[in-house]
């Protein structure tokens, strides 16, 4: 076995940071150890390696591979490598290895530390993997069954199985049932490695839904966002409900705490310091910064109930559409995992639900405008992309208040600061990944910077003409 891993661990160390789930870029070069490799049904493998660096603590990722004789067509892009025991596949992306993580889940099984539980009978069904996400892969088993397999992990339950089982256990429609899940040890805590839930193979995403529209408006280029087929705001509206029903099921579930002035203190030191952090790497926010600061101050110039009369609770913590499925019965929301690049201790920490606000209102903008990188900013589409993303927003905000009791709006400061928050995190993501994208994130820091910054959206009739807004940079 030590030979084995030797090899095995020569494979990862050139695998590993190939993947868009390793975390460890631009930390230097890892030194790989394989925490665990355990068999838990023929021919799967799960291996939890961890990566330890010169400076700061290790990762930990989860490997569930298979090792073959043979290639298999279908196989190609998921070899990880050959060694004597053959070639080295990921086992999520073999029909045999998702097909024996089904088997394991199935019968809540155990495997040394490894446990599995489920709360019904699974039926044997055909898989694919459906493609890496950030820290995760997902499968699917025929149409009943999505399986997230968490590759990056950290120690502890997984937020997204935590608040799915508490929403569910609340009786909330804007879940997909859970259905199983399994877990090992990792720095001495129990912690989640795969999440099954229900299939709702009748869902469309949130993000293709809002590409559609803004489709149909560029499409008719004189035509109001109001007037045409694709029109969003009623969906937008409905979502708003949702979004606002799930913070209500959550502050029955789990914990909540008033927002004192020292919880206040906290988040605005918190705030900054992502400033700090994306200023430092982005010199296009350099210009922005004294203004984004004097907003993140504002939330602890007044008396704590004024500033966020709203209790700090669990949230879903990374909202966007790209995190909502409309299904024949609503919205439903998914992947509470919260950020992936944030620490599980501060994605499980009790906040403002004005942050999942927030994610909503920037991934509106992001739907109108990541569409005109297509179309060279022409000017008339500019002014059609705000007054779309404008009029979603605003339904969103209305939703949320006629369920919350409350509207985000009249919140302002609060509200803007997450929208601030959020932007600068754009900004930073988007020059690290996407250099072409980063006008998107980049207008909008300087349109909620200005002196008079639209926190609260207007509706069409008040959007500045085409010559004042700010096009994506791209």
């Amino acid at each position: 076995m030590g030979d084995h891993h030797a090899e095995l661990t020569g494979l990862l160390t050139d695998w590993l940071p190939r993947q868009r789930w390793f975390a460890g870029k631009g930390r230097g070069a890892g030194r790989i150890r394989i925490r665990r490799d355990t068999t838990v049904f023929e021919p799967l493998r799960l291996l939890v390696v961890d990566v330890d660096y010169d400076h700061g603590p290790p990762d930990h990722y989860q490997v569930p591979l298979v090792v073959r004789t043979d290639a298999p067509f279908g196989h190609e892009g998921f070899l990880i490598g050959e060694c004597a025991g053959g070639l080295v596949y990921d086992g999520l992306h073999d029909p045999d290895g998702s097909a024996a993580l089904l088997q394991f889940l199935g019968r809540s099984a155990r495997r040394d530390d490894l446990v599995a539980e489920t709360t019904r009978t699974l039926d044997d069904l055909p898989a694919h993997a459906v493609g890496a996400e950030q820290s995760n892969t997902s499968i699917i088993y025929g149409d009943a069954y999505i399986l997230k397999v968490f590759r990056r992990l950290w120690p502890g339950i997984n937020p997204d199985l935590e608040v799915t089982r508490a929403l569910a256990g609340v009786g909330s429609t804007h879940v997909a049932a859970p259905v199983a899940w399994f877990s090992g040890e990792v720095e001495g805590r129990q912690t989640t490695l795969g999440f099954l839930q229900e299939y709702l193979r009748s869902g469309t995403e949130g993000w293709r839904l809002a590409l559609a529209s803004v489709r149909d408006l560029y499409a008719e280029a004189d035509l109001h966002a109001d007037e045409v087929g694709g029109d969003f705001d009623a969906e937008a509206e409905r979502l708003g409900v949702a979004t606002a029903e799930v913070h209500a099921d959550l502050a029955r579930a789990l914990p909540t705490r008033p927002p004192t002035a020292d919880a206040l203190r906290a988040l605005v030191t918190y705030l900054h310091g992502r400033l700090d952090a994306a200023v430092e790497a982005v010199a296009e926010l350099r210009p922005f910064e004294a203004a984004v600061r004097k907003s993140y101050d504002e939330l602890t110039g007044a008396a704590p109930a004024v500033v966020h009369p709203r209790p700090f609770q669990r949230l879903h913590g990374d909202l966007h559409l790209g995190q909502v499925l409309r299904v024949d019965s609503g919205w439903v929301l998914f992947d509470f995992e919260g950020e992936p690049a944030r620490p599980v201790a501060e994605r499980v920490g009790l906040e403002s639900p004005l942050r999942d606000v927030a994610g909503m209102l920037r991934s509106f903008d992001y739907a109108a405008r990541s569409m005109l990188l297509e179309r060279g900013d022409e000017p008339a589409l500019v002014y059609r992309a705000q007054e779309w993303a404008d009029r979603n927003r605003e339904a969103f905000c209305r939703g949320y208040g006629a369920a919350a009791g409350r509207d985000p709006r009249e919140d302002a400061a609060m509200l803007r600061a997450f929208e601030l928050d959020k932007a600068v995190y754009e900004v930073l993501y988007e020059a690290r990944h996407r250099p072409g994208w980063i006008g998107i994130p980049m207008a909008s820091v300087e349109r909620l910077t200005q002196t008079h910054p639209p926190a609260q959206t207007h509706p069409p009739a008040q959007i500045h003409p085409p010559a004042q807004t700010h096009p994506p940079a791209g």
